[in-house]
């Protein structure tokens, strides 16, 4: 699976949610066909990126007028932060610590110098001298503890 088919999907679901305030009606068949790709593949990027962590609802119904609908969840920052801790679980990978990164600051929950100082902190370079197989383990510890803090 290309990436870049991925942020085609995604863009495309964002740019929907922004045009009719933050729910999106979709059928898999219809987005499938319209990136002529597999419906399985939708289905990866509404569960990568639309995630309940990520600050969306996803309800969906099978069968012949099968829909998917998402909902971007707006609650407000505190709530979003704390969330976002709970999320994290006792490891987070460097990917999907940089999705959640990202998801703070798009929703305005963290500023940009902020993201970028979480970034580094949880990146792989401040985390050369841990073991590798501790790392996710200390990520996600650190991450926490930070995101706590700016509470």
């Amino acid at each position: 699976m290309a990436m870049g088919m991925s942020d085609l999907i995604a863009g495309f679901i964002n740019e929907m949610l922004r045009e009719e305030n933050g729910t999106a009606e979709l059928q898999r068949s219809d987005l499938a066909n319209r990136f002529n790709c597999v419906p399985s593949q939708i289905n990866y990027v509404i569960s990568t990126r639309f995630s309940p962590e990520h600050g969306y609802i996803v309800e969906s119904r099978r069968g012949g007028g099968g829909y998917i609908r998402i909902t971007r969840v707006r609650t407000d920052p505190e709530m979003l932060v704390m969330h976002t801790v709970n999320a994290v679980g006792d490891e987070i990978d460097r990917s999907t610590t940089a999705a959640l990164i990202s998801n703070l600051m798009d929703s305005g929950a963290i500023d940009n110098r902020t993201a970028r100082l979480l970034l580094a902190a949880t990146g792989d370079a401040a985390l050369r001298p841990v073991d590798p197989a501790q790392r996710d383990r200390a990520r996600a510890g650190i991450f926490k503890q930070m995101l706590i803090k700016i509470l």
